[in-house]
């Protein structure tokens, strides 16, 4: 039920750059409280909120009340990490009503990443058509990753976590796990994918050696795919996504084993692609958008990321793009901290179509952030 009280923050908390950093005043209203582990959620053409719970069910809040489950889910795998993760609608959806959604399928000693697309009609989801299963089904409930977006072509892009015990699958092309994968909307395999044509490779991989990717967002304007990522005890990144190419992960790191055991003594290596942003300590990111709105013209252009350990939004202010042999270029500016007086785990990020912004956090609550 919607609260009649707005709680106002205004507070700048953690400023890198303070010629640089960009002013960003709200007001916040607890919209929905007493989800079920919520995980993802996409924004509706309407205004509409399509939010999922990972035990297996998907929720519409309609700007005053909170729907029963939506019918015609697939079968969840809820444990661990895993359940109903992520979901987006289509580009299109005014016009064909088409929602993506991963989820954890499987048993507890076979599991993996799924797609799926369907219908949604009056809450009913119709011809529901699993797209994705990996080829490699693990037996760790744990990185599943699961964030999607579509990119300017109507492709999608979508991440497999590395399943814990298995970060050697990152570097290995026969594997789906560690990687970001690109389909086209109806599941074929787009023809110019870079992995398509060679041997003993998966042909949907889009890039490969990630760890536990969370956030997608693609910018429009500058025609970049933005990525954030668990690292271990240490090194979560921000990076920037190409086709083809190789993230790093287990070969290159700035973290370290929870247990404090080295994971690779190198930072760097050639051919291995070098974060955006390097936090460490880990602040756990969860998810990402580049901030384009008439809320608040000032963060145009710019990436707020949210995080798990460290409760915060966190906002990423970037350099104007410059273009370098076709391609454009971006620089970190300055990071500031919003939200920690909240104490939440902010899971999730979207944005209605006034570029206010909805955050999801772990206890269960979708939080709506709108000008003064």
């Amino acid at each position: 039920m919607k609260l009649l009280l707005s709680l106002i923050f205004t507070a700048v908390v953690t400023t890198f750059n303070l010629n640089a950093a960009v002013a960003f005043e709200f007001k916040t209203t607890t919209e929905v409280t007493g989800l079920n582990k919520p995980w993802g959620m996409t924004m509706l053409p309407n205004g509409d909120v399509i939010i999922t719970e990972r035990n297996g069910q998907l929720r519409r809040w309609n700007g005053e009340s909170l729907s029963n489950p939506i019918l015609g889910i697939p079968e969840v795998l809820d444990g661990g990490q895993g359940g109903m993760l992520d979901v987006k609608a289509h580009p299109d959806f005014a016009n064909n009503q088409m929602l993506y959604f991963t989820y954890a399928a499987g048993t507890n000693s076979q599991n993996g990443t799924h797609l799926a697309r369907a219908k949604l009609t009056d809450n009913v989801l119709s011809n529901v058509e699993v797209l994705f299963k990996p080829s490699f089904l693990k037996r760790s409930s744990y990185h599943f990753a699961g964030r999607i977006e579509f990119l300017s072509d109507d492709t999608l892009v979508f991440g497999v976590g590395d399943g814990y015990s298995y970060k050697e699958h990152a570097q290995d092309l026969t594997s789906h796990l560690g990687k970001l994968i690109r389909l086209n909307d109806d599941g074929t395999i787009p023809s110019d994918n870079p992995f398509i044509k060679q041997k003993d490779a998966q042909p949907e991989i889009y890039t490969y050696g990630h760890r536990n990717p969370q956030g997608l967002a693609f910018d429009i304007k500058r025609n970049i795919l933005f990525s954030n990522e668990h690292g271990p005890k240490g090194g979560d990144e921000v990076n920037i996504i190409k086709p083809s190419l190789n993230y790093g992960w287990p070969e290159i790191t700035y973290g370290v084993d929870y247990s404090g055991e080295i994971i690779s003594k190198y930072w760097s290596k050639p051919n291995m692609q070098q974060p955006l942003v390097n936090w460490t300590p880990s602040i756990a990111p969860s998810s990402v958008v580049v901030y384009y709105g008439k809320a608040f013209p000032a963060l145009n252009g710019h990436l707020l990321n949210t995080a798990l350990k460290f409760q915060e939004l966190r906002l990423v202010e970037l350099t104007n793009s410059v273009i370098k042999n076709g391609v454009s270029e971006v620089q970190i500016m300055s990071e500031t901290t919003y939200l920690k007086e909240l104490k939440e785990r902010f899971r999730d990020i979207e944005l209605d179509n006034e570029g206010n912004i909805y955050l999801l956090t772990d206890s269960g609550k979708l939080i709506k952030l709108e000008p003064k």
